[in-house]
């Protein structure tokens, strides 16, 4: 807030309001966060893919949480995502064994970001998918949305999600397969392609 000094009685001002920060990238990334399978895990894929602004410029500063179920749908409870030592406060890392189900990475000088977590199973009736939560300069409020895979048609057809969206919207959540265990998946905020975000209420 502003004040004014014109001789008499001070009047405040209001301070024009703006976008601040973003500040996430200081403490929210760990090490190793990307890699949320165990290594060498047979069930393990890959996604990948880029931040995009409403004019189509990737992000270098963008922040992904992902998180899903392990491979038969169970949302996993073990902790360990992001570890401390208790020492020296500095990051362990994962212990290497359990799975998770969460990871947070930051997107590259790119735009660039990836996963490395296991293939999700379904949940109920709705097919296989990764949940993820978008943390961008000039968003005021973090976005959610959802990485479906396209390994199985008939399963997509029949998502309670995806059966609602016009078919040029569904695609925004379907990610591309790029060879065995590795799919391409990019956000983009606004404009043409506009990712479809979700409101939790």
């Amino acid at each position: 807030m502003t004040t004014t000094d014109t001789g008499g009685p001070q009047s405040a001002l209001p301070t024009p309001s703006h976008t601040v920060g973003p500040f996430y990238g200081h403490a929210l990334p760990f090490r190793g966060g990307e890699d949320i399978a165990p290594l060498g895990h047979p069930d393990s894929v890959t996604v990948h893919g880029y931040v995009y602004d409403g004019e189509g410029r990737p992000l270098p500063d963008a922040l992904l949480e992902v998180w899903g179920p392990d491979p038969e749908g169970r949302v996993p409870t073990a902790d360990g995502s992001m570890r401390r030592d208790p020492a020296s406060g500095g990051f362990l890392g994962r212990n290497g064994v359990e799975f998770t189900g969460f990871g947070r990475v930051q997107t590259d000088a790119d735009g660039h970001w990836y996963v490395r977590t296991l293939r999700p199973g379904a949940r109920g009736r709705s097919a296989p998918y990764l949940g993820v939560c978008v943390f961008a300069r000039g968003l005021l409020v973090h976005l959610f949305t959802r990485i479906y895979l396209p390994d199985d048609g008939t399963v997509l057809a029949s998502d309670p999600l995806l059966s609602r969206l016009a078919a040029d919207r569904r695609d925004t959540l379907v990610a591309g397969t790029e060879g065995e265990g590795t799919y391409r998946f990019d956000i983009r905020l606004q404009g043409e392609g506009e990712t479809v975000f979700l409101e939790f209420q």
